[in-house]
């Protein structure tokens, strides 16, 4: 099909200073148990196809899901028509942001394809899972789901290389609500943090397959413990709470194109200025954060963006120290500063913008044992359940699942409610210790949502558990 779609781009393809196609395939499964009976499966495919022109300045997008080649003549004269009105008019000299000149291919790792296991065996799985929620009376609410989405896509050139990339991502999920009179709370696994690209080998290595007694056992637990205490208190956070404090106090600030103001309408501005990159003390010099599409495992990894620019590891904090923002070709020409390879798409029908991908906390050194013997008076937060953040990513407040208490070096009784709230740059520069590899894990979200109109992109973040001194901490709500 691809050849076929190629051949007819090629015989279409306007004369113009640059053109290329974008064809992205998508199929999604989903097979949940929910109180140990089967939901309606579900399964879609979406295909389509993205042009882009730039001509005499201009740039044009023209989406279609008909890949006739009198369907891709129409998008091709739509886009050109879109390049030829906004020249003269834009926000960058668009011929100067630079084009694909690299072809290749990307694939993720998958030991043991989705498709390797029959949806009979599926079903049984998450059936004896669901089961195992339901340790308590008090479990009222219970469900065990997989979600796997296999995507196809290839960028074609008019005049130069191909790039053809396949993705394989997988999502587990565990629930387990319990009640008794007024009182309700909820434990996950993970809030769906467990996203991983690759195949069925994740449901081991994650833990998966052994999570669910835990998951209710901890539900009972939150059920009957007391509200997490009120203060000025040293915050230590697991990887699976650490990924929401990196994706919305770092990520969604470091975009460029927000900070350049293109976000405002809709989710804000970013409190980032462009002057601050070089200069600004971002978090305490334990801090060093990566851009890396290159864990083959992790949600955001790839091989090109959606531009076509090659991805690569890139530091955009180090030491503490701003780096770079996160911005793709075209933000980086509006800005003249460098960036990442992060424009990026979610589906066929929306032109790329700027998106973090795997945005990661890189190790240090401290054992998570050692980070707890450091705290007197403290609480340490698994998994993220609420969050708020101000219009321009800067302050912020964070609810978990599950947290214990640390007293005296020790941790303690288990507590429920537990929040905390914050401003980035005091937050990230009371970072005081950062766990080594022992407590690093490789995560992510399915459902970042960014852009009018909207796109949800899935995006990595890894993180070692972090410590944090005193940390304005509260129960309740």
């Amino acid at each position: 099909m691809l050849e076929t779609v190629e051949r007819r781009f090629r015989a279409v393809a306007p004369k113009a200073d640059f053109c290329s196609l974008r064809v992205v395939c998508e199929r999604d499964e989903q097979v949940s148990v929910r109180q140990d009976v089967l939901e309606p499966v579900g399964a879609s495919e979406d295909l389509g196809a993205m042009i882009t022109v730039l001509d005499g300045g201009g740039l044009g997008y023209a989406a279609t899901s008909d890949l006739s080649q009198e369907g891709l003549a129409r998008a091709a004269r739509e886009a050109q028509a879109w390049a030829r009105r906004t020249a003269g008019h834009t926000v960058a000299d668009f011929t100067k942001v630079p084009r694909p000149n690299q072809g290749g291919e990307w694939s993720s790792p998958v030991e043991e394809p989705w498709e390797s296991m029959p949806l009979p065996g599926k079903v049984d799985m998450l059936r004896e899972l669901c089961q195992q929620l339901k340790v308590d009376p008090r479990i009222v609410d219970w469900e065990a789901g997989l979600r796997h989405i296999a995507v196809e896509s290839t960028i074609f050139s008019a005049d130069g290389p191909t790039i053809q990339q396949r993705f394989s991502f997988l999502v587990p999920s565990l629930h387990a609500t319990a009640n008794q009179g007024a009182h309700t709370e909820q434990r996950t696994f993970g809030r769906m943090a467990q996203a991983h690209q690759g195949g069925l080998e994740h449901l081991r290595k994650t833990g998966y397959l052994e999570a669910a007694p835990r998951i209710g056992r901890q539900a009972i637990e939150l059920l009957e413990a007391p509200d997490c205490p009120t203060g000025k208190l040293d915050l230590l956070l697991a990887p699976d709470q650490m990924i929401l404090q990196i994706h919305e106090s770092i990520g969604h600030p470091l975009e460029l194109d927000r900070i350049l103001g293109d976000e405002r309408n809709y989710a804000g501005t970013s409190f980032v200025t462009l002057d601050m990159f070089g200069s600004y003390q971002y978090g305490s010099q334990l801090l060093n954060v990566t851009f890396d599409p290159t864990i083959p495992h992790q949600l955001a990894s790839y091989g090109f963006d959606d531009d076509g620019t090659p991805a690569k590891r890139q530091y955009v904090i180090k030491d503490g120290l701003l780096v770079r923002p996160l911005g793709g070709a075209t933000s980086q020409a509006r800005a003249g500063v460098e960036g990442v390879a992060n424009a990026r798409a979610c589906s066929w029908n929306r032109p790329p913008i700027d998106r973090m991908a795997n945005l990661n906390v890189e190790p240090g050194d401290s054992t998570f044992e050692q980070m707890v013997a450091a705290v007197q008076d403290g609480v340490y937060m698994e998994s993220n359940c609420s969050w708020s953040i101000d219009d321009s990513r800067n302050k912020f407040q964070f609810g978990c699942e599950y947290a214990r208490l640390i007293r005296g070096g020790q941790l303690g009784a288990v507590v429920k409610k537990p929040n905390y709230r914050g401003v980035s740059a005091t937050f990230w520069r009371s970072l005081k210790m950062v766990g080594d590899r022992s407590t690093f894990q490789v995560l992510g979200t399915p459902n970042c949502g960014k852009g009018e109109p909207n796109q949800l992109v899935r995006v990595g973040h890894a993180s070692p558990a972090c410590l944090f001194s005193q940390v304005d901490v509260f129960g309740g709500a």
